[in-house]
Order: structure tokens, then sequence, then C-alpha cells
């Protein structure tokens, strides 16, 4: 049964040619001296789907089973039984049981220390097999069951059998037999262990690691997954050169020690013992080639949409760089700025993921919080990123400058892609900037980013309509949306496109498919609370704006809340003085910083100047919170003063005539009212 299946009369096989009778003849082998009952064999057969004369033919199959069977022996063997059959066999006539009760020697010698003798039996034990187990049966569900436990067993016999062989000091001649099987089974770690320990003990240890890494890469790639705690231990041991233990030997590579002076190469030892004077301090630290390879870039989106062109772009502009792109010392960094919600941070990892490949040394990511207001701290994000990169804790100084110099020091000569998430300012960014021009820097901010000289500034905008609904369709699936286009359309105007709202949207409608898009469409349209309904678990966008909006000044957050009162379609800077009463200059400035936060944009440029407007959501946002300052403070009363008047210009532009009745044109002080 360890290979084709053979029922052999002298040198003769007579298992029939037909393959369902071969079916049947292997299920009672794998199941002899037992009962197969006949619901089982039918399964077998033809599983969910068995012909009205599956029991006939069945008995069939048995009787020409039994009529060869019987020619060639005195004894009957092939049983009838109540509901089902019975093949009686020896057990020791099978192949199978012969290889499990060599396996079973092998494992007991090994495990009591009989390292020889151990591999003695599992090597007869495999010497058994002829190929994959019942190879010219097709099985069915129950009989691939049994394969598959076979498979099994003889892998787990292999590995026995290898770890034997390590012992007994067969290094060298196992080399080739691994290394062919690191190709067969690319994501099994026992076998890669056994290849990496054979090739250490030949004094092959790069080749060692350099096994470990193409490990790693394979399980990051197709599952996702770090190598085990064992596979990383033995890694660590070959990397630091340490004792790696049993079944692994204490034998020691020649070590490069450094300090502040001088680097001296000890001798292969057992033990090292560095004396460590004062004027002195050693460390262990390994060679480039040597470094950890880390993966830390978040997972992607599995339904990303759009954003095509800057996609791109990327392999471009950060992976290989077109002719004079950039000179041939500097990073290439790409700075991704926007509005809130518009999906900043997934379009950085999906870029990232898309051009991964090119950074073969590793991917670095940090989120630095900066819309939080407490944002994370640079030095921190360095320590991370050090650690990743190999180094010891007790190398890492406490500095932040110094340990910017390391950072831009361990990264030289490894082509590294960084990713930094929700960045504040440039002061954040400067020190986290790798000193290798083949690596390559990706920047999310909500600010845009100006003076960082030679960065690929992407002013990320919301969605188009046909990009809209095809995130829709992705989310309550394209059916949907065809159906009700127009209302999909509406819904995608009336929240602007942004991304974040359409997902809150594909949540609503997903998790109630009863409701129609024209119906959530109308709510949408009719609510005086659009933002409560833009609300889904941790999708709010709502609490997206509160973090831009409380990172403004207290004279920020007063004009931005006025803003609102003007059309929505477009106004200039002489709107916003006739509404403020304040002078061109200081609004301009304001309307900048606006500008530069993605909380308006410019729209068009006219002789008379930029003319600006909202972003739907944002507007919405803007004039929700006008109207709970209005309800908290109270409205403006004829001759009294106007509390919103009052804290647009405090501070600074307290001293300019404050905007009241007498000021203010009559149409925008009545639209104040009226708010």
């Amino acid at each position: 049964m360890l290979g084709p299946l053979e029922i052999l009369d002298g040198v003769r096989n007579v298992v029939p040619t037909a393959p369902k009778p071969r079916q049947v003849i292997a299920l009672l082998l794998m199941r002899r001296n037992t009962l197969v009952q006949t619901s089982e064999l039918i399964d077998e057969l033809w599983e969910s789907d068995p012909p009205a004369s599956a029991m006939t033919t069945l008995q069939t199959y048995v009787y020409k089973l039994r009529k060869i069977l019987s020619a060639r022996h005195a004894q009957e063997i092939l049983f009838t039984r109540p509901g089902g059959y019975t093949l009686a066999v020896p057990d020791e006539c099978v192949d199978l049981h012969r290889f499990e009760a060599e396996a079973d020697a092998g494992k007991s010698l090994l495990k009591n220390g009989d390292a020889a003798g151990a591999a003695e039996a599992l090597r007869r034990s495999l010497a058994l097999w002829r190929g994959s187990a019942l190879v010219d049966v097709v099985p069915g569900a129950l009989l691939s069951s049994y394969v598959t436990r076979l498979e099994e067993s003889r892998e787990r016999t292999l590995d026995l059998r290898i770890e034997a062989d390590l012992k007994l000091g067969r290094h060298q001649e196992l080399i080739s037999e691994l290394k062919s099987l690191v190709l067969s089974r690319p994501l099994h770690e026992n076998v890669h262990a056994s290849l990496m320990i054979a090739l250490h003990r030949s004094g092959r240890r790069h080749e060692a690691l350099e096994v470990y890494q193409v490990l790693r890469r394979s399980m990051i790639d197709n599952l996702g997954l770090e190598p085990g705690k064992e596979l990383r231990a033995l890694h660590h041991a070959l990397l630091s050169e340490a004792s790696v233990g049993a079944p692994y030997e204490n034998q020691r590579q020649p070590v490069v020690i450094e300090h502040q002076q001088a680097a001296v190469t000890l001798p292969e030892a057992r033990d090292i013992a560095v004396p460590s004077p004062r004027t002195m301090s050693p460390v262990l630290r390994p060679t480039a080639s040597h470094m950890p390879v880390p993966a830390q870039l978040p997972p992607d989106i599995a339904d990303f949409t759009g954003r095509e062109a800057i996609v791109d772009q990327a392999a471009t502009v950060l992976a290989g760089g077109g002719e004079g792109a950039r000179p041939p010392t500097a990073t290439a960094v790409a700075v991704i700025s926007g509005m809130p919600g518009v999906g900043k941070s997934a379009l950085a990892v999906h870029m990232a993921r898309t051009i991964r490949s090119f950074f073969q040394d590793g991917q670095l990511y940090a989120d630095l919080r900066g819309s939080l207001g407490t944002g994370s701290d640079p030095a921190e994000a360095l320590h991370g990123f050090l650690r990743a990169l190999g180094i010891a804790e007790s190398e890492i100084p406490a500095d932040l400058d110094e340990r910017s110099k390391l950072f831009r020091s361990t990264t030289v000569g490894r082509r590294l892609l960084i990713l930094l998430d929700d960045v504040s300012s440039l002061a954040d960014v400067r020190s986290l900037l790798p000193g290798d021009p083949q690596c390559s820097v990706i920047i999310t901010s909500r600010r845009r980013l100006h003076g960082l000289g030679g960065a690929w500034n992407i002013n990320l905008d919301t969605m188009d309509t046909a990009e809209g609904r095809e995130l829709l369709s992705r989310i309550i699936g394209s059916a949907r949306v065809k159906r009700e286009g127009h209302a999909a359309d509406q819904l995608m105007e009336t929240v602007g496109g942004l991304p974040l709202a359409v997902r809150c949207i594909g949540g609503r409608l997903g998790g109630s498919p009863g409701l129609s898009l024209s119906c959530l469409a109308l709510q949408l349209t009719c609510s005086d609370k659009l933002l409560d309904e833009l609300r889904l678990g941790d999708l709010d966008v709502r609490s997206r704006y509160d973090l831009s909006y409380e990172g403004l000044g207290r004279v920020e957050q007063s004009v931005f809340r006025l803003l609102s009162i003007l059309p929505p379609e477009r106004f200039t800077v002489e709107s916003v003085v006739e509404l403020l009463g304040s002078d061109s200059r200081s609004v301009e400035r304001l309307l900048q910083r606006f500008v530069d936060s993605h909380l308006i944009n410019i729209v068009e440029w006219e002789d008379d100047g930029a003319h600006y407007a909202f972003p739907e959501l944002t507007r919405v946002y803007a004039r929700e919170r006008l109207l709970d300052t209005l309800s908290r403070d109270g409205l403006p009363q004829d001759g009294g003063r106007d509390p919103l008047g009052e804290s647009a210009l405090s501070g600074e532009e307290a001293a300019a005539d404050r905007p009241s009745r007498r000021t203010l044109p009559t149409a925008v002080w009545t639209d104040r009212q009226r708010c």
C-alpha cells in the first residue's frame, strides 16, 4: 500500500485494473480484519450521489474480488458480515504494518539515546515506500483521509531519521538531501531547521542564516506569519553565536568583538569570556548581512479601490526611479496628505505592499498619532526601528539625536521601505529618515508638510462618483448598485465621495439586505444630523473631524465655524473679510492654514484671486459646530454683543473693530441671527 496498490501472488500483481474495484479493495485493506460497512463503501465510491443500483453494483465488485482472491488462496479471506464486509489478512503480510512497526521501534531507540540503532530502524521503515501511498488509486473522501494520515506519518518518520543522523554527525551527507526537501516542503519549519543545523556544523553559517531568511519571507508572503519560537531561537543562536543546545552542539565559530578602539577576532571556543575594563565596552553585534529582515507593514484591505494612477507611479518614484527622478544620493520620499477620512493610511499601506518586493532588507512601520495632539515621540519610533534591525537594547542611546545618527548608520547599505503614518510636523520626520539612498519613505499627514525638498507630494482628494460606486459595489455587491444606479450616485453626492463615509454607508447596507439604496439616500438627504447617520461601530466620520478641529486655535475654530454661513459653492477672501470685519491679509493667512489642513479647498484661481469651497461633509461639520456654539451661548440680541464675533477676533485681533450690526452687511447679520 506504500506506493502503487499491489496484492502479490508470487511476483504477480492480481489487483483489478478497474478504478472502483481498486477503491473497494484499498479501503478493505486499510481497514483489514475489521468490519467495513456497506454505507462506507458506497460513500467512498459515489460520495453524495450514489446511483439507484449502488448496492447491486457494490455486490458485483465484491463478488469479482472474492473470485480473484479465492482462486489464489486455499481459504476464504473476504467475508460478508451483517451490514458490511471484512478482509482477513495477517498484519505481517502488509507493508503498512511493517512500516509502522519499524518506525515505532526507531522512535523508541532515539528516545532512549541509541541514535545509531534508531537511524537504521527508521531507514528500514522508509525503504518500504515505493512512492506516494495508494498512488494509482483514485480515492474518495474516506480513502483520502487515510492517505493523508499515511503521508504525515512518513514525514514524521523522515524527520526522526534526519534527527538521528544529525546526532551521529552525518551533517555533510545530509545537506544535499535537505536542500531537496526544502524545495518540496517550502514552509516546513523542521526541515529548514535541520538544514540550518547541518550547514552550521559544516562551517557554512552564512548559508544557514540565509535559509532562515528565505523561509521567513516565504511564510510572511504566503501565510502572514513569522517562524515559530523554536526556529527563531535557533536563528538567534546562530546569529549571536550563543550556545544553541541539544540537538545542536556547543561548537563556536569565530566572533568579532567590537569596542570603541579596536576589533579583535577570537579563535574558535566553547565559551567566550571577554574582559570589560573601564576603558573598553565590548558588544556582540551581527554583521549587516546577518541582520534581521523586519516586515512590519500593516495588512492591506481586501476591497481597496481606485487611486490607480498614484499606485502605478509608486514603483517608478519609490522603488526604482526614472532617469533624473532624484539624485543618486537622496532618499525617495512620498508625502500623502488629505482631509479626515479620505483614505491616506489605506493608500500608504496599499502602495507599500505593492512595492515591498523591491525592498529585500525589510519594511519598517510607525504610527506617530499626530492627529491626536499627543503623538508618539520620534525617539520611541527610533527605538522600535533599531531593535527591529537587530541592535541590542544596551547599544541604543537615550538622546534623540544620537538615536537618529545610529539609525542612519544602521541603514547604510540596506534597502528598506519605511512607512510613517499620521505625522504632525516635519520635526517628527527628519530624525526618522534613513541614511541610504536605496531606502524609501512613505509619510501620511493631515497637513501639507512644506519644506521637505524633493518629496513626491500627493494631495489626496475624495473619490469621484465612479470610484465611490466601485467601492460600494465591493462592499455590498455589484448587483445592488447596478439595480439602483441613480440612488448610488445620489449617495456619493451626499457624502462628497469621502471613502470613510462610503464605508459607513456600505456597512449599513450590508447589515440590512432589505434596505434599498434609494431609501437610505432619502434618509441621509432629509437628516438634520447627517454625521449621526455616518457612524457605524469604529467607523465614525465626526470623530475624525473632531481631531482636526481640536488641533485648531481658538480664533481658527471660530472662523472655521463662521465660514459655514457663506454660500456652499464657493467664496473669496473678500466675502470672508466682509463676514468677519477683519483685514484681507489676516484672512488670507487663516484661509491658507485651512487649505494646508485640508479643511477647505482652492477650487479656482481668477483675476480677483483664489476661490475657496468646503468639501461637502466638512461644511456639514462646520455648520454643526456653529449651531452647537449658538445653542450653548445663546443668540445675540439687538444692541447686545455678538458672542461669535467676540470669540472670532479675540487675542491678537481684539484691538481691531469687532463685527457688529453696524459693521457687517445686513444680509450676513440676518443669516447669523437665523442660525
